[in-house]
């Protein structure tokens, strides 16, 4: 039995630079739910005072993150911005246009 795609002619698969440009605004979309559960880890540990962290080793780990949020944030960013310009390249090459 023949597929409807292969009755199309269609590519199975997403072509390699759209399925990496959606899949970084997937993870663009993921950093703040990301980010309020590593946040909510502190409430997790123990309540009692004798086994309970040092503030500032929770102040810490909210620090760092914090820390690894902004980086994450940044890296996505700068690979969003890249790929938006290597598509303008192509897509202009392709028009005449620049």
């Amino acid at each position: 039995m023949i597929d409807d795609e292969e009755k199309s002619g269609l590519p199975v698969f997403l072509e390699r630079r759209s399925y990496r440009r959606r899949r970084l605004h997937d993870a663009a979309r993921l950093l703040p739910v990301l980010g309020l559960l590593g946040w909510m880890v502190p409430l997790l540990w123990s309540v009692d005072s004798a086994k309970a962290p040092a503030s500032s080793n929770v102040l810490t780990y909210v620090f760092l993150v914090w820390a690894a949020l902004i980086s994450a944030c940044f890296l996505i960013s700068s690979r969003m911005s890249r790929n938006e310009r290597a598509n303008q390249d192509t897509e202009g090459g392709r028009d005449g246009q620049q």
